[in-house]
């Protein structure tokens, strides 16, 4: 999957795309704006690397970060929710996670948690990458969450 395909699937749509990120740091969005004319696609990304980043950018609810904690399905839920609502795209992901290096028992490094949103709803899944490395883990969001949006705008549910 490339970020070439992945934009011109957007264009064929009609479709633009907002971007929230945690663990990433703006690499998803970096990816997408490297190639020339990415803005009739890319609407906007927000980098919310802190819980009131996250809170005041997205509108991710306090409750939500205090009993789930911010490396969560439920957050990650919230994030791109919050992206659609706090932008004029069609289409969100978001992504937090534990790159590294460190974690606990109960949230490893390694563990990344995706929201998508669209007119269709919210969608949200955990991929375990495993202690790979901090910039390993972070690439390998990147790579995954430009496979939900393309997925997305190819209509395959995820």
């Amino acid at each position: 999957m490339s970020a070439e395909q992945l934009l011109a699937a957007a264009r064929r749509a009609g479709i633009r795309i907002a971007l929230a990120e945690s663990c990433t740091g703006g690499m998803i969005c970096a990816a997408l704006t490297d190639i020339a004319g990415s803005s009739d696609v890319i609407e906007r990304g927000f980098v919310t690397y802190s819980n009131l980043a996250k809170q005041q950018m997205l509108g991710v609810r306090a409750d939500t970060l205090a009993r789930f904690g911010a490396v969560s399905e439920q957050v990650a839920r919230e994030m791109a929710q919050g992206a659609l609502a706090h932008s004029d795209a069609q289409l969100a992901v978001s992504v937090t996670g534990i790159a590294g290096p460190g974690g606990s028992e109960h949230k490893p490094e390694g563990r990344v948690c995706f929201g998508l949103a669209d007119a269709r709803g919210v969608h949200s899944e955990t991929v375990e990458f495993g202690p790979l490395g901090r910039a390993s883990v972070r690439a390998a969001s990147v790579d995954h969450a430009l496979g939900l949006l393309l997925r997305a705008l190819r209509g395959d549910q995820p």
